[in-house]
């Protein structure tokens, strides 16, 4: 069996998620480690987190591929008393890299977008662009009114409760989306005529203009939208290493929990 690196793990990451697809502003590809550090075990997850960063070392990963970036904005210090230096600290000792796949991740075919429009039962699903594009817009089978769409959001993605941003008596037919913090195209889906949009992290004047421009929203979580797409990368993979004759044992996070709780009133 050939020994595997980064590099070349990284390379079939490239193709799965190709680096001109992200964001100006994104901080995707190889943060902490070396190209050239051999690769025996990959462990995949949404998020760099000190938990994920444990169950990757617990599993003896000698690479993480994630979705958000560990290191997202410039960093002028590395302390390893304050969190972000202490995930470092514990990457480098461990001999560690994390790779990074975020929004080209999200915008490619097959990716983010794609798995959440899969998971809600969207069929005839489009960028929103020509070519590519963070959003997704596509038709439900069946058209539902906001509440039962909601709910339906909520059970096709495994979650307690969503918000449902309810813009008057109509149906739902057509649907936008974007996983994660996208309540910025929700004006983009209504003028491609969709009835509903379905993201997370929406503000409530976001909410409020969604009203009055009569489209409904459902803020299902950044979280939950996106995790996801850690089983279908985590496939992807193992099939593009099995393909190869790469002898690399890929493990998924499946233990991770969204940090907002739903508290009910007593």
């Amino acid at each position: 069996m050939k020994k595997v690196k980064v590099q070349n793990i990284t390379e079939i990451m490239n193709r799965l998620a190709p680096r001109q697809f992200a964001e100006e502003w994104d901080n995707p590809g190889l943060l902490v480690g070396s190209f050239s550090a051999e690769v025996e075990k990959i462990f995949v997850c949404l998020d760099v987190t000190e938990e994920t960063v444990q169950n990757a070392v617990d599993f003896g990963a000698n690479l993480i591929i994630a979705h958000h970036p560990v290191i997202f904005r410039a960093v002028k210090n590395f302390r390893t008393d304050l969190p972000l230096g202490k995930k470092i600290e514990t990457l480098i000792k461990n001999d560690v890299a994390v790779f990074a796949a975020h929004t080209n991740l999200d915008s490619v075919e097959g990716g983010v977008n794609d798995v959440l429009a899969e998971k809600i039962g969207l069929i005839d699903v489009k960028p929103f662009g020509e070519e590519f594009s963070l959003g997704r817009i596509g038709y439900l089978p069946n058209k539902m009114d906001a509440e039962n769409f909601a709910k339906h959001v909520a059970k096709v993605l495994n979650v307690d409760a969503v918000r449902l941003i309810d813009a008057g008596n109509f149906e739902i037919e057509k649907v936008g989306l974007c996983g994660g913090a996208g309540s910025e195209f929700i004006s983009k889906a209504k003028f491609l005529g969709a009835q509903a949009f379905v993201t997370g992290d929406v503000k409530y004047h976001e909410a409020q203009s969604a009203v009055e421009n009569k489209i409904h929203v459902v803020d299902a979580g950044h979280f939950a939208t996106e995790f996801p797409i850690v089983h279908v990368l985590a496939e992807k993979l193992k099939a593009e290493c099995e393909n190869l004759g790469y002898n690399v044992k890929i493990a998924e996070d499946t233990t991770s929990r969204d940090v907002f709780k739903n508290i009910l009133k007593g």
